[in-house]
């Protein structure tokens, strides 16, 4: 029984996270076209990036506390690196995303290749969640 809601509470997150990768790449590329400043952009972009780190490291706990270790330790690297670039944005930095770097040494470049990453494997996470939330409810 437990198992179960815990696989459909990682579903839900993991369909707002697949949610935001996709509003990353939408609003990166509008960057790259030119349809948006640099300013507006990263103002967009930093104001999701402490919900996606929480609901990523709720789920990566959540699967720690429950005792699914695969699930945990594909999650743990994303999870570490999401904390990992939010401590490590320097002092006068408007965020993870700075309006005066990122068009820099291919900055906006990265963020994109970054943001498709994560779609990725939120997706592959979002197909696993679902068959394992299935399993347990077969298996209650």
């Amino acid at each position: 029984r437990m198992e179960a809601v815990v696989f459909v509470f990682s579903l839900l997150d993991c369909c707002a996270l697949i949610f935001l990768s996709v509003y990353f790449i939408i609003t990166l590329s509008d960057l790259e076209c030119d349809y948006i400043n640099a300013r507006s952009c990263c103002s967009k972009l930093n104001k999701w990036v402490i919900p996606e780190l929480i609901g990523h490291t709720i789920v990566t706990v959540l699967l720690l506390i429950s005792l699914h270790w695969f699930i945990f330790l594909l999650n743990l690297p994303v999870a570490t690196w999401n904390i990992y670039r939010y401590i490590m944005v320097p002092s006068g930095n408007m965020g993870v995303f700075d309006p005066t770097e990122i068009h820099n040494r291919g900055q906006l470049k990265s963020h994109m290749k970054e943001a498709m990453i994560k779609l990725g494997f939120h997706l592959l996470c979002f197909f696993m969640y679902l068959y394992s939330m299935i399993l347990a409810l077969i298996n209650d």
